[in-house]
């Protein structure tokens, strides 16, 4: 870890981010004017882009490092589409090594999809890829690299797809991408992990909490509670894999200190198109004294529903309105386990900022994280010599539930959103009921840091197949107790609750702790796709599959 003071390294600096100017450009690619407020990335809109995929020097905590930059910027531009248009999109690689671009969430030939060795041999130095394809949704969407570590080190974007008969909403509309910074090089911090798989947890149980569980439930539960979690070789607090200690948050790659601001006229509505663009980091978001009205997720229409707070899984998008008074609000967004924070303003007034409140207190794994369904004989047990050396824990009775909100906002005071209040406005895509199912595990092995589908990581897997045009019924059970965003390139995940209705459509769906979810996917996209855990090291490490439809 650099050697700089904790409040520096985790707010970061008040004027951190890119050291340089912009590199040399076709005009092509800066078509539009830059965003309305300060922090924010320009909008290019039309129907041909260039994209040049860059090092560029930044300084986020005091500690000069390279990053990976679209176009001179953390983060890259926000391309604003249109449906219906057929976009061109030329990438131009000035790295020293091959890199690539993901359209997350987009729909569209498997070819143009972005994943090296899967759709594609990636783009190598000094080369240009150009990406060509129709835009067939709306809604809110990102992009990033899928090459090694570069989403981590910068590169990543936003996509905003307005309909083709867009009429003019009576709103204000603000892009907040959040996402995480270290210092260090990726490639250490994962070295790290696997030498230590918690080593960036310093939140461990103390004497303090034993001697809380004996006043709240006795010695006995105390002591086997304790026991419990010693021959899982498990911690109740290991929440993240990559924590504070190393990360800054960012908000339009603005740190803390830095505060992001989008500003208002008073009694308008403000549309937030929230986007996690972490590498590791799921944030947990809320504006103290402000209703958020939850509108899209995953560039899907839901039914409105009011919330307090929204629990961000990597790679999920979600647009709320808000309607803010004559006054600032922080928009505060919370790491899960709680070591570190993004944060922004929403002002009528330049210069307006408002309290930023402190991190709740970090909560435990609970019972229910690691046994599943406390109803009926739940248990989780070791399974390395049942199941492998790559699997070291399996749930027997997996939980169903989709109105958890999850650890740490269970029972919080503050209305937080869940799955269960999530309806996509329409139904399903697809009125078959499923014609048959397939059942997989999200398995892994902290001491080992591995981490595996069905106990196989990629590198040693054989593809899923799905028969084109069929409709199937995909169900996941979470073997571990992390939670895992789950991504399937090319096609929607439609969320089932769980008496089998349909719930809500998704690109990204967060598997909890000892949760078993099922969704149906409907095979239209022939080709290869890719299919994984969307926390980078987790995706690395071996959570990942290849679909081939055919």
């Amino acid at each position: 870890m650099p050697n700089l003071p904790r409040r520096r390294f985790v707010q970061g600096l008040a004027a951190g981010g890119l050291l340089l100017g912009l590199p040399s450009l076709s005009p092509r690619a800066w078509a539009d004017a830059p965003a309305t407020q300060t922090g924010s990335a320009p909008v290019l809109r039309g129907t041909e882009f260039d994209l040049v995929i860059a090092e560029t020097p930044v300084n986020f905590t005091g500690a000069p490092r390279m990053a990976t930059t679209i176009n001179g910027l953390i983060p890259g531009p926000t391309l604003r589409l249109r449906e219906g248009d057929t976009v061109t999109i030329r990438v131009h690689n000035r790295l020293a090594e091959d890199t690539s671009i993901h359209w997350h969430g987009i729909l569209l030939p498997f070819g143009m999809d972005g994943v090296p060795g899967i759709s594609f041999k990636g783009i190598p130095p000094g080369e240009t890829f150009t990406y060509r394809f129709k835009v067939r949704q709306t809604g809110t969407y990102w992009y990033h690299s899928h090459s090694g570590m570069q989403e981590q080190t910068g590169m990543y974007g936003a996509i905003i797809i307005d309909p083709a008969d867009d009429e003019p909403r009576d709103e204000r509309d603000y892009v907040v991408q959040l996402s995480d910074w270290t210092d260090e090089d990726p490639m250490r911090v994962l070295a790290k992990l696997k030498m230590q798989g918690d080593y960036y947890n310093f939140n461990q149980p103390t004497a303090v909490d034993f001697f809380r569980d004996v006043a709240n439930e006795g010695l006995g539960a105390a002591l086997d509670k304790r026991k419990m979690w010693n021959e899982m070789r498990m911690s109740p607090t290991d929440l993240a894999d990559v924590s504070g200690y190393t990360y800054t948050y960012l908000m339009n790659g603005t740190a803390p200190a830095g505060n992001w601001t989008g500003l208002f006229r008073p009694g308008e509505k403000v549309r937030l198109r929230f986007i996690n663009s972490g590498a590791m980091t799921f944030f947990d978001v809320r504006i103290p004294g402000l209703k958020m009205t939850v509108v899209q997720a995953d560039g899907q229409d839901v039914d409105p529903v009011t919330v307090d707070e929204i629990r961000i899984g990597v790679a999920e998008t979600y647009d709320v309105i808000v309607t803010p008074k004559d006054e600032a609000y922080t928009i505060f967004a919370q790491s899960m386990d709680r070591t570190g924070y993004a944060r922004g303003t929403l002002a009528p007034r330049v210069g307006m900022a408002a309290a930023v409140p402190a991190l709740d207190k970090p909560q435990p794994l609970e019972m229910e994280d690691m046994m599943g369904d406390m109803t009926g004989t739940a248990r989780a047990h070791h399974a390395r010599t049942e199941y492998g050396p790559s699997v070291d824990m399996r749930v027997d009775t997996p939980r169903t539930d989709l109105d958890d909100p999850g650890v740490g906002l269970r029972d919080n005071g503050r209305r937080v959103l869940t799955y269960a209040d999530l309806h996509t406005i329409g139904g399903p895509l697809d009125s078959r009921g499923p014609g048959r199912e397939i059942e997989l595990h999200l398995t892994g092995n902290m001491e080992r840091y591995t981490w595996s589908i069905d106990g196989v990581e990629f590198g040693r897997s054989t593809p899923v197949h799905f028969r084109h045009n069929e409709r199937l019924r995909v169900v996941f059970v979470n073997d571990t107790m992390m939670t895992h965003p789950m991504h399937l390139h090319g096609m929607w995940s439609e969320l089932e609750s769980p008496e089998g209705r349909f719930q809500v459509r998704k690109h990204t769906i967060a598997v909890q702790p000892a949760q078993r979810v099922s969704f149906l996917v409907t095979a239209d996209a022939l080709g290869r796709w890719a299919w994984h855990c969307h926390l980078l090291i987790h995706m690395d490490m071996g959570m990942f599959r290849e679909v081939v439809v055919a």
